[in-house]
């Protein structure tokens, strides 16, 4: 299994407004698409002082060939999308990651 991971810095000043849009919009777009298992979106408990709060938004697909088509395929008119509305209210950093391992019990 893959995890796409975009941590997005987004300022304070429309943090609340780009969550909204995030979970009500952009995720169902990317959702729709069909490329995807599931998905989740999390806070940055401990931010640094920068006027900004920071997410992780984190989609889950069965392969990385499924991914690199949603890439090529959809990504970008779905990043349009984002940059178009939040120009200069945002930093994203972008990686991918395969599960090795999940709910691994503690002894």
């Amino acid at each position: 299994m893959i995890l796409y991971n975009e941590t997005v810095s987004v300022d304070n000043t429309v943090a609340a407004e780009w969550l909204q849009w995030m979970k009500e919009v952009h995720i169902p777009a990317v959702m729709g698409t069909g490329y995807f298992l599931g998905n989740q979106i999390s806070r940055l408990m401990h931010e640094v002082a920068n006027d900004g709060t920071t997410y992780a938004v984190q989609y889950t697909c069965r392969s990385l060939e499924d991914l690199e088509e949603y890439q090529r395929e959809h990504a970008s008119e779905i990043d349009l999308r984002h940059h178009e509305r939040y120009q200069g209210k945002y930093v994203v950093f972008r990686s991918m990651l395969e599960v090795v391992a999940r709910d691994v019990e503690r002894k």
